[in-house]
């Protein structure tokens, strides 16, 4: 049985399926989702209110606000 090669195809590579619009729909909602809840606590975060005095976990988020622009102090 012989096997069809077409002339564009390289011998042993693959060719990728697209995937469906409705399949990357849910995880863009959700990777946005958490994007912006991640930008929400480093924009928005109250800091030492909610943390520990202390807290490593402030000092992240602190640095985070210096290094994207915003406002903190």
């Amino acid at each position: 049985m012989a096997h069809a090669v077409s002339a564009t195809a390289l011998p042993g590579t693959l060719e990728l399926a697209p995937i469906p619009f409705n399949k990357i729909v849910p995880w863009a909602i959700l990777f946005g989702l958490l994007a912006s809840l991640a930008l929400f606590f480093v924009a928005a975060y109250p800091g030492s209110a909610a943390l520990p005095a202390g807290s490593e976990l402030h000092e992240w988020f602190h640095d985070g606000r210096h290094l994207l622009g915003f406002p903190c102090h």
